[in-house]
């Protein structure tokens, strides 16, 4: 026999001590490569050495042998030899692969092979594959590696799972058209047919070209599929479930062109709209919709009450709505609707007489019915303008001159409308001007008792000395004013410039000064009025302010907790315009006023119109009854009025007679005062 490289080779010439009555000994041949193994010299190894002598040698050595030492070697050397082949390991760290394989004359032949390298290059190799299992198998996406022939080399658990493929049927080797398969008896691939899917893959498969794809499956979800080809052909893909992202993604971009309240249409989306239909051609209409009393509701009810409103105008305008519109939300109460296409105005006509309609009816809001009410501006196209923006403005202009005409209403758009704005725009610009240049004066109208014709105070009237214009009446510049805001800094303006100038007229005058509903609202009211009387040191009980109905309105407890704030210093409230708002009873019934003012409609009638007497002699009775004085705006010096008849006679009855101003001094404010100075005026006789 003859030794192998790396291999230590003994023939053995074993004989049953039992019979013989000799030890097993070392046969006829000795590999050199044993003794260097094992260390030994040619004396301790030759033929005739007993294996009982190599055995403990080799545990001298440190083989590791897991039990007694004495049981190992008689083990080993009584007996017959059996085959047997372990891996023997040494302290030394050395690893021997050892196989005994029996002889026909009963001997044995062992090979002794020193492993320990490849064991090591196997561990390392197991431990990078186990890391390398866990990091694809750990990976947020699917991979899967295939051979040049589209044959599966490795894929993780990932992909398995994700296609919700038989994990017993998806192995190396697999085909990639039978992992195709397996997926359509899944149900996990997009909508198409198998043959269609299968071309698409292979195409990709095949693609010397790396190629990145989103598909979206049937069940719903949604990949992205990276492919990576290789230059020996073969190719890697990771297989990303983008479902969620997709889905935040197309979130993200429907409320970038939608209402978050409504879900409808918002300002960007329409107007991508409305470049698609001035694209396309044809006649279209612009409806610009605006809620009448909306804010009455916000400030009644609450900001979730007004929420609940403007969802359920949502559902309405889209029962109104045919699906080639857009209903749109502009912000706040303001919608738009792009009716397209049409063939003429009356189509736009009868949507919007629809529209008013529909929104007119009550709305049910938290147990409390509500009435909303709608103004609509029209603008047709291509007619109105050739832009989206002025589409909008010529829309917006005609929805103002729709509120501007009584609200609840419809109106189409005119070149005139422009014209309107443009001067809005430059009384504006002026109006603000003129309050920056102290162009505001105050005049004083003289309030008269009926019996005696005695001046028992003067009411502040507001007049704007326009550089241009002239003199301009309140009824010009007021409502302007409250719009834009300017009101409140003219209101406090007139309130402290009216405080100065009665604190120099006799005792017994009173003045009276209007204030604006909006005025009114504002926070810091009574504080305003507290610094005026304060700087005028006029006493309170000579100042006596004028509200309407309309203050009621809107935040009704506020409302009255600044009227008592007022009436425990002393100013008097008087009831204004009454007759021409709601007239609800329940207002003189909240707040004890001090005076009632019948509105100048009722007054200037009552020569001539039994129905204007008959109704001023019902609130001077009711006023007298309530302990408050009347006055009768716009009564003339020497008409027949009311005490002629009866109506007011004994109940200290004022009526307000107007005078002729004259310049006064200048105010110490930014502004010029005209004081009325007035003869007391009798009742004719």
């Amino acid at each position: 026999m003859s030794s192998f490289p790396g291999r230590g080779i003994a023939a053995l010439n074993l004989a049953f001590a039992a019979v013989s009555g000799t030890c097993p000994e070392i046969g006829r041949i000795v590999g050199l490569i044993y003794r260097e193994m094992y260390a030994l010299s040619p004396d301790q190894v030759h033929p005739g050495t007993p294996i009982k002598d190599l055995i403990e040698h080799r545990l001298k050595l440190g083989l590791s042998i897991g039990g007694e030492a004495g049981a190992y070697v008689r083990a080993r050397t009584e007996g017959s030899v059996v085959s047997e082949q372990t891996v023997q390991q040494f302290a030394d760290g050395r690893i021997i692969a050892y196989t005994i394989h029996p002889l026909p004359d009963g001997g044995g032949m062992a090979t002794h092979e020193d492993i320990t390298e490849r064991e090591e290059l196997s561990r390392r190799l197991q431990e990078r594959n186990f890391q390398f299992d866990i990091a694809i198998n750990n990976m947020s996406h699917g991979l899967c590696f295939f051979s040049a022939d589209h044959r599966l080399v490795v894929c993780n658990t990932h992909f398995i799972e994700m296609y919700g493929l038989p994990p017993d049927r998806v192995r190396p080797g697999t085909p990639l058209q039978e992992i195709l398969d397996l997926r359509y008896e899944v149900g996990s691939v997009p909508a198409m047919t198998r043959e269609e899917y299968a071309k698409w893959r292979t195409d990709v498969a095949m693609s010397a070209e790396a190629m990145d794809s989103i598909v979206e499956m049937q069940n719903g979800r949604t990949f992205k599929i990276r492919h990576r080809p290789m230059p020996d052909l073969r190719w890697v893909a990771t297989h990303e479930d983008i479902t969620e992202q997709r889905k935040a993604e197309l979130q993200i971009a429907h409320m970038a062109h939608h209402d978050a309240l409504t879900d409808l249409a918002n300002r960007a989306l329409l107007g991508q709209r409305l470049k698609q239909a001035l694209e396309q051609g044809g006649m279209f209409a612009i409806h610009h919709v605006d809620l009448d009393k909306f804010k009455a509701v916000n400030d009644t009810l609450g900001h979730q009450a007004g929420d609940i409103l403007l969802q359920d105008v949502n559902r309405r305008l889209k029962q109104l709505a045919r699906d080639s519109d857009t209903v749109a939300r502009m912000g706040g109460d303001e919608f738009v609707i792009l009716q397209t296409p049409i063939s003429d105005s009356s189509e736009a006509d009868l949507l919007a007489r629809d529209v008013v309609r529909t929104l007119s009816a009550p709305f049910g809001l938290d147990g409390h019915q509500t009435i909303a009410g709608a103004s609509i501006g029209i603008a047709i196209a291509p007619g109105d303008g050739s832009t989206p923006e002025q589409l909008l403005h010529n829309a917006d202009l005609a929805l103002y001159r729709a509120k501007s005409d009584g609200r609840g209403m419809h109106c189409f758009f005119e070149p005139a409308m422009g014209e309107e704005a443009q001067s809005r725009r430059a009384l504006e610009q002026d109006l603000r001007n003129g309050l920056a240049a102290g162009q505001f004066e105050l005049h004083y109208q003289p309030v008269v008792k009926t019996d005696g014709g005695e001046i028992s105070g003067f009411e502040a009237l507001i007049r704007w000395r326009h550089p241009r214009r002239g003199l301009v009446a309140p009824n010009s510049f007021i409502p302007l004013a409250e719009e834009i805001g300017l009101i409140v800094p003219i209101g406090e303006w007139v309130i402290r410039q009216a405080c100065a100038t009665a604190s120099r007229w006799p005792d017994h005058l009173h003045v009276a000064v209007n204030i604006s509903a909006v005025q009114f609202r504002q926070p810091g009211l009574t504080e305003v009025i507290v610094g005026a009387l304060a700087a005028s040191g006029l006493d309170p009980r000579r100042l006596e302010i004028e509200i309407t109905e309309s203050v009621f309105l809107q935040d009704r407890n506020g409302t009255l907790t600044t009227l008592h704030q007022l009436r425990a210093l002393g100013i008097k409230v008087a009831m204004d315009d009454f007759g021409t708002g709601y007239s609800s009873l329940t207002y003189l019934q909240c707040f004890p006023f001090d005076k009632i003012k019948i509105d100048r409609s009722f007054v200037s009638g009552v020569e001539n119109n039994a129905a204007s007497l008959s109704i001023v002699r019902a609130v001077a009775a009711l006023a007298r009854g309530m302990g408050m004085t009347t006055t009768a705006e716009g009564w003339r010096a020497g008409a027949t009025g009311p005490d002629r008849s009866g109506g007011l006679h004994g109940n200290a009855g004022l009526f307000v007679q107007p005078s002729v101003a004259r310049r006064g001094n200048r105010a110490p404010f930014p502004v010029r005062e005209n004081t009325c100075h007035a003869r007391p005026v009798r009742s004719a006789a």
